[in-house]
Formats: structure tokens, C-alpha cells, sequence
């Protein structure tokens, strides 16, 4: 019966494979002798599976992925040779042993995600061993996209595609923010939008539909992005509130769509009538500046030399007070990586010295807020080649007149 349900997004085993031997391959590098991957998108990624289950990776030996719930989920859906029923974490360490002789006497883990009680947990299960941050190796195995995952990320592309195609049939002057926003995501969820974001830190929000009509995308706030909107209540104050937008209003549409395990990450200006001449014109400086990066954004580039690019843009057009936030409040990144989680590592950031490779992938996201009247830009993903780099982004980069 488990055939008959299962998705058809199984990664093939090859591509697992080719995954484990280039973990295997940093973690040799790094002298780091096991991986233990308790972080559903982490374990996911090299295991694929989604069930309750953590996935010990050691140099010398076939993965194992132990599986809380539910084993025959994770055996259809895994490639893996060996996984393991436990009803307890507590009884990995001991199957290891027994497996393998022993577990690693170096230990990763990704520091950047489990809590500080758990990891002490982890320290009691496996005594003895030395742990050290595995965070740098996950995610610089996750940070290069394989042709798989292009495709995957293609196909969530056209998706986003089609949620902003209704967007711009379906904006009316009169609606509320929060109320646009429950009607997108009601039909992006027909298109195969999952409903929620994955992110990677504990003090993030991941939430889908950021709608800032007018002056609420004049509005600063709690959110690490150049804009951020009024939100519902004080308790969660991001996104889309209870403004209604009115007829010739900036409207800035932000969209998190994640289909397949993957996301996309877009944002384009509309207006439901004729779009005042100063937030025209900083819509049309979003996306010149957004082409200049982009045609910067080559193998070898330095990720802090495209962000000053594009503060350099800025400046040039008379925007830089606006560029990136409020003064004092400003973004100190221009775009950040996109896969299994909505923002990945690396970031296109103010002092980041890592250089562009070939299958990275960011989200690429100049905007400008005008305190108290609106916001203006876009975001697009666009992925690193060969050569040079291509929008992964099939929605027209362009103000939606509507």
C-alpha cells in the first residue's frame, strides 16, 4: 500500500550517494570521523526521508538512519542500504557499537541547530567522544545544487509562476492585505505549495505571503530584511496586516513557495491602477540593479564585491538613503542562498569574502522602503553556471499593472 502512496519527488540513489561521499569527502578533510544529522532537512537531504529519524554518517562505514516513525515510510522512501527501527534515541549509540565496533571518536553535529539540552543529551548517549561544529560541512555539500535539484527548484519555479499569475488577476483595490494573502495561499496550495517555509534558525520566521500595500511598506520592524510589514498583532508584527490597499497603491508582494522540499523566494511590485511617479521610478531602480549584479555574479566573484556593486548602484541613482532599509536599520546582505530551507548559507553579504561557485543558488532581493509611504523592489533566484549565472525566477522581472 506505501507504493501507492508515495510522492513521486524519491531522489534517485545515485544522487544520495553522490551526496554521502562528498560529506565524506569534507569530513575526512576536517578530521571529523562520524556525523550525527538530527535536523529533518540535514538528515533529508542525505538520506531521503522525512520520517522522525537521525542519520549517523561515519567515515568507514554505510550510513545508518534510524527511524522512530515511520519505518515503512522511510524504507520506501530512502535508498539507503541500512535503516534501523528504534523506539528511543537512547538506543543508537549501542546499535552503532554493534555495527561498526564503536562510534567515532570525533563526532559533528550541526552546533548552529540543537538546543544546548539536547546536546548535552547527545554528550551523556556517546561518551567519550570529542564533538566538533559539523554545520560548515552540511552546509557547503548543500550550498553547490546538483541537476537534480535544479530541476526540482525549475519546477517549483513554475509554480511561484502561476501563484503570481493569479496575483495579478486577482488584486482589487478594497482588500485587505491579510485578505489577499488567504487567497493566494489558498490557491498556491492547489498548485502544490507545501503551506510552510523551512528555516534553518531558531529566532527566524519563515511565513509565505509578506503583502505591504502603501504605507505599510514604509514601516520597519523586527523582520532581518529591508522591509517588513505591520503584520496582525504585536505577538508576530511581519507580513501582511490589516491595511486595505487602495487604488494606485505600491504594493509589494513577497512571496515563499516550497514544493518538492524546495523553495522559491520572489517579490514583485503591483499596482491596481496607475503607480505614483517616485515609486514607479524606485521600482524600475530595483530591477536595474538587480540586472547589474547579476551580470557581476560569475564563478570566482567575491560575494562581498556584489553587494557593494549594488550599494554603488544605489548611490549612483540617487537611492542609497533607501537602499536596503532605513538609515541605521539597514540589511547588511543583498541576497542569501535558497534550497531545503528558505534562507541557506552562503549569504551575499557586506564582508563575505567566499567566492561564487558554479551551482550555487541565491535569492537575489534589492529593495528600497520609504519611511511611511511604501516599499519598492524585487527579488528574484538566480543561479550561479559555468560561465556566469541564469534566473532560475519565471516571473517577469517588471512592475504588474493591474
Amino acid at each position: 500500500m506505501i507504493d501507492k502512496l508515495l510522492p513521486l519527488d524519491l531522489t534517485p540513489e545515485a544522487e544520495i550517494s553522490r551526496r554521502i561521499q562528498t560529506l565524506k569527502k569534507k569530513m575526512a578533510q576536517a578530521g571529523v570521523d562520524g556525523v550525527f544529522l538530527t535536523h529533518r532537512p540535514d538528515y533529508y537531504y542525505f538520506s531521503g526521508s522525512g520520517q522522525d529519524a537521525w542519520l549517523y554518517v561515519a567515515l568507514d562505514h554505510e550510513p545508518l538512519l534510524f527511524v522512530k516513525r515511520y519505518l515503512p515510510r522511510a524504507v520506501a522512501e530512502s535508498p539507503l542500504a541500512q535503516i534501523v527501527p528504534v523506539h528511543s534515541v537512547t538506543e543508537i549509540p549501542q546499535i552503532i557499537k554493534d555495527t561498526h565496533g564503536g562510534f567515532a571518536k570525533t563526532m559533528g553535529i550541526a552546533f548552529d541547530l540543537v538546543p544546548v539540552r539536547d546536546f548535552k543529551f547527545y554528550q551523556s548517549l556517546f561518551f567519550g567522544c570529542t564533538w566538533q561544529d559539523a554545520t560548515p560541512l552540511i552546509m557547503s555539500c548543500r550550498a553547490i545544487k546538483s541537476e537534480y535539484e535544479l530541476s526540482l527548484m525549475q519546477d517549483v519555479a513554475k509554480i511561484s509562476n502561476r501563484v503570481f499569475d493569479f496575483i495579478a488577476g486577482n488584486l482589487e483595490p478594497g482588500t485587505r492585505e491579510t485578505d489577499l494573502a488567504g487567497r493566494i495561499e489558498a490557491f498556491a496550495r492547489t498548485q502544490g505549495h507545501s503551506g510552510r517555509l523551512q528555516t534553518r534558525h531558531y529566532r527566524s520566521v519563515g511565513f509565505t505571503f509578506h503583502i505591504m500595500g502603501g504605507e505599510s511598506g514604509g514601516q520597519s520592524g523586527a523582520l532581518d530584511s529591508p522591509v517588513c510589514g505591520t503584520g496582525m498583532y504585536t505577538a508576530y508584527p511581519f507580513g501582511a496586516g490589516t491595511r486595505v490597499i487602495e487604488k494606485n497603491d505600491p504594493v509589494l508582494i513577497d512571496l515563499g513557495t516550497m514544493a518538492f522540499g524546495y523553495h522559491m523566494d520572489e517579490s514583485r511590485m503591483f499596482v491596481a491602477g496607475k503607480m505614483d511617479s517616485q515609486a514607479d521610478a524606485a521600482s524600475q531602480a530595483a530591477i536595474d540593479i538587480l540586472f547589474h549584479v547579476k551580470e557581476a555574479m560569475k564563478p570566482g566573484v567575491a560575494m562581498k564585491t556584489i553587494f557593494q556593486r549594488s550599494v554603488t548602484m544605489a548611490d549612483k541613482l540617487g537611492y542609497g538613503e533607501q537602499f536596503l532599509g532605513l538609515p541605521g536599520l539597514k540589511s547588511k546582505f543583498l541576497g542569501h542562498g535558497i534550497g531545503l530551507e528558505l534562507v541557506e548559507d552562503p549569504i551575499i553579504s557586506k564582508g563575505r569574502s567566499t567566492v561564487l561557485e558554479p551551482g550555487m543558488v541565491f535569492a537575489v532581493e534589492p529593495k528600497f522602503i520609504f519611511k511611511d509611504r511604501f516599499a519598492a523592489g524585487i527579488e528574484s533566484v538566480i543561479q550561479i553556471t559555468e560561465t556566469g549565472s541564469r534566473f532560475l525566477s519565471l516571473v517577469p522581472n517588471k512592475v504588474f499593472v493591474v
